[in-house]
């Protein structure tokens, strides 16, 4: 089995070179590695695309260029494929210790994180940081999807919902993994979760894309959110005692997840964490109308 990697690299990362790196000195290292960094080629989706079309593996490895795949990564994904010939894609999530400094960094990757730690096995989605796909079934369903994500979005989790629509296989290893080096501020979190992620999600449920559970759509997430929203509305009614009943439900939906950044980030970055926690749960609930709003529009007579 060969497989190809693909690292999509149109803006030139200072990254890049870590990255390669730790594909070329894995184990069972995979026998392509194309790296896509034409300028004309300016989002990931197009890119991979691009990188696909070159590659000549029975297996697409798709990394992105802020990624340092584990030694093991390789080897995981030949055992998986190998062993399951019925297996289309697989797809891992970044490690507990990311590289960059910063409170919202180390809370924004961990949060990535331990999402996907909680949902080994059969997926409904996909995950372009680290995942591979069978070479024919990725052109079956032709890739990513390049025309309605132009830029970072969730093509990925597109191509997966297309994939699992069409009855494939797509499974999650929580121990396929890679160290996420890409540094966060508060702003471009914000703006990620609510334009790049979260009104494109919800777009493509409201679309009947499936998804409803998948990941951080699921029933925690959804309790977490409503607290939040319920804790906000409480503060600027000035009702003390709800919002703190709504912080503490928060803590105790998310205990796991708070454990997490208390061992790897100290107590103050878990606590700091806590707030960034109901800052990210706001922006989904800010997402839905925003989300209602571009499905209706498009629905609508032209």
């Amino acid at each position: 089995m060969r497989l190809s990697a693909i690292v999509p690299a149109t803006n030139s990362p200072e990254t890049l070179a870590g990255c390669l790196e730790a594909i070329r000195g894995a184990e069972e290292a995979p026998e392509e590695l194309i790296v896509v960094d034409r300028a004309d080629r300016p989002g990931p989706a197009a890119a991979r695309n691009a990188g696909a079309a070159r590659a000549s593996g029975d297996v697409l490895v798709f990394v992105d260029a802020d990624v340092l795949p584990h030694p093991d990564a390789f080897r995981r994904i030949r055992a998986a494929f190998a062993a399951e010939p019925g297996l289309v894609a697989l797809f891992g999530s970044y490690d507990d210790s990311p590289a960059a400094d910063g409170v919202v960094s180390g809370f924004r990757n961990l949060l990535h994180h331990y999402v996907h730690q909680q949902a080994p096995g059969e997926a409904e989605t996909f995950w372009a940081g680290l995942g591979a796909v069978r070479r024919e079934q990725f052109f079956a369903a032709d890739g990513f999807d390049a025309d309605r994500y132009p830029n970072p979005s969730v093509e990925d989790i597109d191509l997966g919902l297309r994939l699992t629509a069409a009855g494939a296989d797509v499974r999650l290893d929580p121990e396929l993994q890679g160290t996420h080096l890409k540094g966060w501020t508060l702003a471009e979190m914000v703006r990620t979760d609510l334009l790049d992620r979260g009104v494109p999600w919800l777009t493509l449920f409201l679309e009947g894309g499936g998804g409803a559970t998948a990941l951080n759509l699921g029933w925690r997430h959804r309790l977490s959110t409503a607290a939040c929203v319920t804790g906000a509305v409480a503060l600027a009614l000035g009702r003390r005692r709800a919002a703190v009943a709504s912080g503490a439900a928060l803590v105790v939906l998310n205990a796991r997840f708070y454990a997490l950044l208390l061992r790897r980030r100290g107590p103050v970055e878990a606590t700091f964490g806590i707030g960034l926690h109901a800052i990210h749960h706001l922006t989904a609930a800010a997402a839905v109308p925003l989300a209602v709003g571009r499905h209706l529009a498009r629905r609508a007579p032209s």
